[in-house]
């Protein structure tokens, strides 16, 4: 017997609340990230637009190599790097194969194509754009976290809510950073990146323990964070053409052209050889140092592709410019340098010290030499040529360990 008042139930709504909770799940709930998974088409779509960001900020700073410049650029990546970061973390914890993680991350690149118009003058007249739209995008992200956080465990409250309230402070003080100066507003966005990360690791750090781990570095986020260098990496070859696109071709440019793409494929290997799809200890510790490393590491390989453009352009100068010089070798030191705290975040650190002890010592020894080469300013082909033979060293040292140990390697490079 039923209520005369209640609906009935017909086969038809059944199917569409079926079809329904099919299309439009709700968040995963905090502690049930998956331990395995593949990265999506969705997401490899998602990672190709903010490369875009990227590659706007890159093209900005090879036609204003100067301390200014390198500012403005440092301040927009590193926004935009949080951005990406905030966006993947939440589909790794949260998403789910469904509409509503298309919506998201549509939802997403929908104030990020925006934002990269505006990058090239950020610093400038169209600061004020940018500040109000990258508000506008930590605003889309900080719901979306507090959506996923509705139904959290006691354990995972505090962090959920720190790390929410940390994203709606930064939504609004960039927002009001449009009322400031251009030289001021840069600086707020540098500052404010700075303070991000520190309360980002700070959340993890102090997590109770049974929300430590809630944040598991799996082999989908691994390789997330693998082809975004991978893309950043195009740039290097971008920045060649378009100095060789600017310049009659000669064989002198055309050498030079080349060399520049050897030095960034010295960063590839650098990379890839010695820290990549590889995963971090399972520690808070380490799962903070392994994601942080990678933006400085990320930013380095983009400025080197911006240097390269005038590298190329100016192959026949008796010296490198100044400017050139420094951020192409003070970039290739600082691939040098992240990839050893990325490095140093591994079991493998710990696993093959024989391995990574002199190797760390090696890098660091070349990354002195490539800040004494920027400051000598050589030819850009010579230049070019010590670049390649500097990122050469490591390497070279590691292939002598595989061959001294070639049960060892398991079919990678160093382990």
């Amino acid at each position: 017997m039923t209520d005369e008042g209640a609906p009935a139930v017909t086969g038809e709504s059944t199917s569409w609340q079926r079809l329904r909770r099919q299309l439009w799940q709700p968040p995963r709930a905090h502690g049930e990230q998956p331990s395995e998974r593949v990265v999506g088409p969705l997401e490899l779509f998602y990672d190709l637009v903010v490369v875009v960001l990227v590659a706007q900020a890159a093209h900005h700073l090879a036609g204003k190599l100067t301390l200014r410049g390198l500012g403005e650029y440092a301040a927009v990546f590193g926004l935009v790097w949080i951005a990406w970061v905030n966006g993947s973390l939440h589909h790794e914890l949260h998403g789910r194969e469904d509409a509503r993680a298309r919506s998201t991350f549509l939802l997403q690149i929908l104030v990020l194509v925006p934002l990269g118009a505006f990058i090239p003058e950020a610093g400038g007249a169209r600061g004020a754009a940018f500040a109000v739209t990258a508000g506008s995008l930590f605003a889309v992200l900080a719901v979306l976290w507090l959506l996923a956080s509705r139904g959290d465990r006691p354990e995972y409250r505090r962090s959920s809510r720190l790390f929410v309230t940390g994203t709606v402070c930064c939504a609004v003080i960039l927002g009001a950073s449009a009322l400031l100066p251009a030289a001021s507003r840069v600086w707020t966005w540098g500052l404010l990146d700075v303070v991000y990360l520190a309360g980002f690791a700070a959340v993890i750090l102090t997590a109770v323990p049974g929300a430590a781990a809630t944040l598991t570095i799996t082999d989908a986020l691994i390789e997330r964070f693998g082809l975004l260098i991978i893309i950043v990496l195009g740039e290097t070859v971008t920045g060649v053409v378009s100095g060789l696109a600017a310049e009659p071709l000669g064989a002198l440019t055309i050498a030079v052209a080349l060399i520049a793409v050897v030095v960034g494929f010295g960063a590839w290997w650098t990379y890839f050889d010695f820290a990549g799809h590889r995963a971090p200890r399972r520690t808070p510790a380490a799962t903070v140092q392994w994601m942080l490393a990678h933006l400085p590491l990320t930013a380095a390989v983009a400025s080197m592709g911006a240097a390269m453009v005038g590298l190329v352009e100016h192959a026949h100068a008796g010296r490198t410019a100044a400017a050139t010089s420094w951020v192409l070798c003070g970039g290739a030191a600082v691939v040098l340098v992240s990839t050893m705290f990325v490095a140093a975040a591994l079991e493998a650190w710990r696993s093959k010290r024989k391995l990574y002890r002199p190797l760390s010592r090696i890098c660091a020894t070349a990354v002195v030499a490539c800040l004494g080469l920027g400051a000598v300013r050589p030819a850009p082909i010579v230049l070019g040529l010590v670049l390649v033979v500097l990122f050469g060293i490591p390497w070279g040292f590691a292939v002598g360990y595989r061959l001294r140990r070639p049960d060892a390697i398991d079919g990678q490079l160093v382990g």
